[in-house]
């Protein structure tokens, strides 16, 4: 296919196949035959969301995750758009959120009624951009061969999760669904990021830089360990989603070891590369990490 890619991760990435729908059929088809390769030839999952334009095309992708099609046609974006929480919008955190949620915007429908003088007092030159998206406006280009910076995985929960042994055991796969990409890519990473919605939808992160590059699992999952426990705040409603990520990536040669750990971090080492063989061939339910419990709705 001739396919202009624009990596946003090593899993994630925006895709223009305009120049490819004359010989493969329109962008839904195109998109429909790689979903479909993904699972025959990958034995994975992937998530298609199909738009005229980057923002629509990301929202609609992240919309029915892990394994999730949608297609938004050029007619329909502002009735796509405009049901959905306003924090759906690039650039709009925490801060940016309490003012809407004041102002009783709550839906990109209602803050797209908000005149464009309006939001340009409010929120300065920002204004123009939450204007312009909330309108479905996205004029960016596909731009091949960017360098993938983070790598990353999430879910989300049939129901909301309170029980900390339960998210831990959640984390566990994440950790190692993100640690084995890195090992097959032959990258390592220094910042550690975890992500978590709670049950109102509060979205916050949490992150810290490691002293070494790494693709450990066992080192990552210590990074996140620690992130979950110690770093959310101390009273907190149940969580909806939880999410692992890596940033700050390198190529595995570059990274600079310590000379007391080696024994240790070898170990470790070849533990990885003997449970990544064995995922590669009989799947990843095929090894499990003694610290994960069994999840209530696998």
């Amino acid at each position: 296919m001739l396919l202009l890619v624009e990596p946003l991760s090593l899993d994630e990435a925006f895709l223009d196949v305009t120049g490819s729908e004359l010989l493969f059929g329109p962008s839904a088809e195109i998109g429909r035959q790689i979903k479909q390769r993904i699972r025959e030839e990958l034995r994975l999952t992937a998530s298609v969301g199909v738009a005229t334009n980057k923002f629509v095309a990301k929202i609609a992708s992240a919309l029915q995750k892990p394994d999730g099609f949608v297609v938004v046609e050029p007619g329909e974006i502002q009735a796509f758009l405009d049901p959905l929480p306003v924090g759906r919008l690039w650039g709009i955190g925490k801060v940016t959120g309490q003012v809407f949620e004041q102002l009783s915007v709550r839906t990109i429908g209602q803050l797209r009624q908000m005149p464009l003088a309006t939001l340009n007092d409010l929120f300065g030159a920002s204004g123009a951009h939450y204007w312009q998206l909330a309108h479905g406006i996205d004029d960016r280009q596909v731009v091949p061969d960017r360098k993938a910076k983070s790598i990353s995985n999430e879910t989300t929960f049939a129901e909301e999760i309170s029980d900390m042994e339960v998210l831990r055991a959640w984390l566990v796969e994440l950790v190692e669904q993100v640690a084995r990409r890195m090992r097959q890519h032959d990258i390592k990473g220094r910042t550690v990021e975890l992500k978590v919605r709670f049950a109102d939808f509060q979205t916050i992160t949490r992150s810290m830089t490691l002293t070494e590059s790494t693709s450990s699992t066992r080192e990552l999952l210590d990074a996140g360990v620690e992130l979950l426990t110690k770093h959310l705040p101390a009273r907190h409603r149940p969580i909806r989603l939880l999410g692992f990520g890596v940033s700050k990536l390198g190529d595995s040669g570059k990274a600079q070891l310590t000379l007391f750990d080696q024994p240790d971090r070898k170990r470790h080492q070849e533990l990885d590369r003997v449970a990544d063989q064995i995922t590669e061939k009989f799947g990843k339910l095929a090894i499990r990490r003694g610290t994960r419990l069994e999840k209530s709705d696998e």
